[in-house]
């Protein structure tokens, strides 16, 4: 029933990761020193992180499974239904935190983690979820 928007989701996730690999700078020097650069990234990491949230909607839809109350539990969800692993599951609730933090500014962004998280961690860790649903 949602299969297709599970493919049409998954697809934007793959472009917003192909797109910020192209625009991440090199170092995190340069990183901290281009603002534009810098406010791309962070967007594209919200993009990415609402997009990956959108597509555990769709699966725990799709699969008939009951919906969370709130979004903090729609990963532990999928763990306990086998979709992904605790691990990821922790994983992918650390880079939705951490949207919050860059979305709402609950707090100074620490760009180090920024760039830490976009230049390994929050790519690994997406394309993982997107290969866990494309075999269920």
């Amino acid at each position: 029933m949602y299969k297709n928007k599970i493919k049409d989701k998954i697809a934007e996730i793959e472009t917003f990761l192909d797109e910020l690999d192209i625009i991440i700078p090199p170092t995190l020097k340069e990183y901290k020193q281009n603002f534009e650069k810098r406010a791309a990234c962070e967007h594209y990491f919200e993009k990415i992180t609402e997009a990956t949230i959108d597509l555990a909607f769709l699966v725990i839809k799709n699969e008939g499974f009951k919906m969370p109350e709130d979004e903090k539990e729609t990963f532990n969800l999928l763990a306990k239904e086998k979709i992904i692993s605790l691990e990821l599951a922790a994983k992918l609730k650390d880079a939705k935190g951490m949207r919050n933090i860059i979305s709402h500014q609950y707090s100074q962004v620490d760009d180090e983690i920024v760039f830490d998280s976009i230049t390994g961690e929050l790519s690994r860790d997406v394309r993982e979820f997107v290969e866990r649903v494309k075999i269920i």
